[in-house]
């Protein structure tokens, strides 16, 4: 049941990842950045989400979105969050084998492996039903074998397998299906190269190859008729922990924008005390917390179960935190003026990233598709 306050347990961990993370300077090294995710992994916090019977948290989404939220804040999020035990872990704990939630669950909880995600491809875009990279079986075997493309794929160079999503051929309908398979980075046939981004970003985006990858059979997540099933319970968890990075990012940049207000001076008086400067400051604040409110009903939506109620939610948080970010950085970045656009600030870097959120995973136009459609029951237009 969604509550408006939050719990003891949830300020007392609030509060216990922003002192560790301030404890750790925002970093592009990616050496830096795996020992950030190394010492989250001991205290606990990169695998929350997953089952206590494999070395996790034993808690849910609404616990990992609150730790990324909280290390943004302080200006050091982990984009793998999302990913690796978000997305992956979210779909291996649900719908994975015994074998493969013993193989990949405990070393994803305590941050020795990690597994990266590839839906997106050149020509799909949003429409995940144009997805081409197929899977065949092989029938001498029962292997399968994979080909495609993927794009703006997230740390396929420090995760240890990619979970890809491909679509193989129902043998009642001949049309194609959705299904995820788990495929090693050294597997043959399996290429990347990396996208040259303008990101300050740790993380780094690839375009994976997959040409005629032979996979055995144990590699298919789930079961095979349920593919759409299986994908959405990852892209829910996945749009939620968005708008929780976004949230953090946000509040990140405020503060900073804050402090400054509170300090600088011209004629004597603290910028901060002029309406033009505060009211803006105060409406970014209150975009951010309005944003927070609609990721926490969707986060406990997903952990109670309701995966209906949980899609719709995700969405208008993804899209209210997305949004609410791009105009806390735009505003703080002008508080500062000419400052915002330095080095030592540390705001112009993310004029670039906030954006990501308006765009990854799913762009605002896009949702607001789901939203007229699915919620208001408007037609669509294609």
């Amino acid at each position: 049941m969604t509550t408006l306050i939050e719990s003891d347990e949830h300020t007392s961990l609030r509060a216990a990842v922003s002192a560790f993370a301030q404890t750790h300077p925002h970093t592009t090294n990616p050496e830096d950045g795996k020992r950030l995710w190394q010492a989250a992994a001991e205290l606990g916090y990169i695998g929350v989400n997953l089952p206590e019977a494999y070395g996790g948290g034993g808690a849910g989404i609404t616990e990992l979105s609150l730790v990324l939220e909280e290390l943004g804040a302080a200006g050091v999020p982990l984009l793998m969050m999302i990913v690796s035990p978000a997305i992956c872990g979210t779909v291996i704990a649900r719908f994975g084998t015994e074998e493969q939630k013993r193989e990949w669950l405990p070393p994803l909880a305590d941050g020795t492996r990690l597994m990266a995600f590839g839906i997106t491809e050149p020509d799909a875009g949003s429409n995940s039903h144009r997805i081409t990279t197929t899977a065949r079986r092989d029938p001498a075997t029962g292997d399968w074998i994979l080909t495609g493309r993927k794009v703006f794929v997230s740390g396929v160079d420090i995760a240890d397998a990619t979970l890809i999503v491909g679509r193989t051929e129902d043998a009642r309908t001949g049309r194609l299906k959705p299904c995820l398979f788990i495929v090693p980075r050294d597997a043959p046939g399996f290429g990347r190269r990396p996208i040259d981004m303008e990101l300050n970003a740790v993380e780094r985006q690839f375009e994976l190859t997959l040409d005629d990858v032979r996979l055995p059979a144990d590699a298919l997540v789930g079961d095979e008729d349920a593919g759409l099933l299986q994908l959405f319970a990852g892209l829910n968890p996945e749009r939620v922990m968005t708008a929780a990075f976004a949230i953090g990012m946000g509040r990140h940049a405020l503060g900073k924008a804050v402090e400054y207000a509170r300090e600088r001076a011209v004629w004597n008086t603290p910028i901060g005390a002029h309406q033009a400067i505060a009211h803006p400051l105060a409406q970014a604040h209150i975009d951010l917390e309005l944003a927070r409110l609609m990721m926490q009903k969707a986060a406990h939506l997903y952990d109670a179960g309701d995966d209906v109620g949980a899609g719709e939610a995700a969405n208008m948080a993804k899209y209210a935190a997305g949004e609410a970010c791009v105009k806390a950085v735009d505003q703080a970045v002008h508080t500062l003026g000419g400052n915002g656009l330095t080095r030592e600030f540390g705001l112009a870097r993310l004029v670039t990233a906030s954006r990501v959120a308006r765009i990854a995973p799913v762009s605002r136009e896009m949702i607001l598709n789901y939203v007229s459609h699915q919620t208001l029951g408007l037609p669509k237009s294609y």
